[in-house]
């Protein structure tokens, strides 16, 4: 029941405000008292879930994703405090590529934590930390500086991360890296990449920004996907480099890995 009412809402808020073939659809959340009102349903009592739900957790109904351009889907940006956007874009949830090849990296992850760490997002980011990933993907010795960052950015409105890596290269150049993290089933979609960019070009304007991406694919294998921005695409951001670390034993770190490692042809994020 609570599912049906929240489609009929975003339904409301999407169709109030679309013409055919348009590619944004601008709507506020002080739309969704009126447009229960008008349903003659019962007014959620967290008025911001009904727009939570359809960006992190639910498939927006089919009346909803059949209008979208071809090749293109609906995700929905913030656009300030209170102000949302339906925008067509050709990429909705990162998804890492299953066939790319993995790097086997000794699991520095101390023992009591491996123990009791969950495959969800905290044990994600415990493993990524103790294992420093971040450095390894990016090249940059990078530093944990903040977990749970939350803030307000205009035109966008609350934004929160899941860590915040700090990072300096061997130019002496200063990096920022946002990272999400899921795990289990959990899906990771691009808005969360985009905020985590808006986040850091407003609170470190002077420093390199990278989103990172951080996946399960399995308990032991995790994928790291590096964003940056790109105003020439419709979502605003681009997948500049993706790579796999499987965490072993260092006994499975064999030679022949080695060997493979030297001649891959890698290149900065």
């Amino acid at each position: 029941m609570m599912a049906n009412r929240y489609q009929q809402l975003i339904e409301k808020l999407f169709f109030d405000g679309y013409t055919e073939g348009t590619t944004q659809v601008f709507f506020n959340r002080d739309d969704i008292a009126p447009a229960a009102r008008s349903l003659n349903i019962a007014l959620p009592k967290n008025l911001g879930d009904v727009v939570y739900s359809f960006r992190y957790r639910t498939d927006l109904p089919s009346t909803i994703t059949t209008r979208a351009p071809e090749g293109k889907e609906w995700i929905i940006l913030p656009k300030g405090r209170g102000r949302y956007c339906f925008v067509a874009s050709a990429m909705s949830m990162i998804k890492p590529n299953v066939m790319l090849a993995a790097t086997n990296i000794p699991d520095a992850t101390p023992g009591i934590v491996s123990k009791y760490a969950l495959n969800d997002e905290q044990g994600l980011l415990a493993r990524v930390r103790y294992n420093r990933l971040i450095d390894i993907f990016t090249g940059v010795t990078c530093y944990s500086l903040q977990s749970h960052l939350r803030t307000t950015v205009p035109d966008m409105g609350q934004v929160e991360t899941d860590e915040l890596y700090v990072g300096i290269d061997k130019r002496g150049a200063h990096y920022v890296f946002p990272v999400q993290a899921k795990g289990g089933t959990d899906k990771l979609g691009i808005v969360q990449i985009l905020q985590d960019i808006a986040l850091c070009v407003y609170r470190f304007p002077t420093l390199i920004c990278r989103g990172i991406a951080a996946q399960f694919i399995d308990a032991h294998l995790i994928a790291l996907l590096a964003f940056e921005e790109d105003g020439q695409r419709d979502e605003g951001i681009a997948l500049v480099a993706e790579r796999h670390y499987r965490l072993v034993v260092p006994e499975r770190v064999t030679d022949e890995d080695l060997q493979r490692y030297r001649t891959r042809h890698l290149e900065d994020v």
